[in-house]
C-alpha cells in the first residue's frame, strides 16, 4: 500500500524543499530599500482616511451574501446543462423549481431595496 503512495510522498517532499529554498533565496538576496511610500498604509489607491476597524454597513454583507447565492446558482447550472439529455424531464422540472425559488428570492430582495447602494 505504501509503495503506491511513495512517489506522491517524494513529490510533496521535493516540492516543499524547493519552495523553502526559493523563498529563502528571496529573503537572503532580495533588495531591502524601505522608504516612506512603501511603509505607508495603503487602501485602494488612497491614503487611509479612517480607522481600519470601522464598522461596515450591513448592506455590504447582504450584497456579498446575495452574490454568493447567485454565484452558486450558476455553479449548479453548468453540470445540469451537461447532463440534461440524460436526466430528462424530471431534471428539467427540478431545475425549474430551483430557479423559480431563486427568482422569487431575488425579486423579494429587489423589492426590499437590498440591491440599492447609497
Amino acid at each position: 500500500m505504501l509503495s503506491n503512495y511513495l512517489p506522491v510522498l517524494i513529490f510533496v517532499i521535493i516540492a516543499i524543499v524547493m519552495a523553502g529554498v526559493v523563498i529563502g533565496i528571496g529573503f537572503l538576496l532580495g533588495p531591502r530599500r524601505p522608504d516612506s511610500e512603501k511603509l505607508s498604509p495603503y487602501e485602494c489607491g488612497f491614503e487611509a482616511f479612517e480607522d481600519s476597524r470601522m464598522k461596515f454597513d450591513v448592506r455590504y454583507y447582504l450584497v456579498a451574501i446575495l452574490f454568493i447565492i447567485f454565484d452558486l446558482e450558476i455553479a449548479f447550472l453548468f453540470p445540469w446543462a451537461i447532463v440534461l439529455d440524460k436526466i430528462g424531464m424530471f431534471g428539467f422540472v427540478s431545475m425549474a423549481i430551483f430557479l423559480g425559488i431563486l427568482v422569487i428570492g431575488f425579486i423579494y430582495e429587489w423589492k426590499k431595496g437590498a440591491l440599492e447602494w447609497e
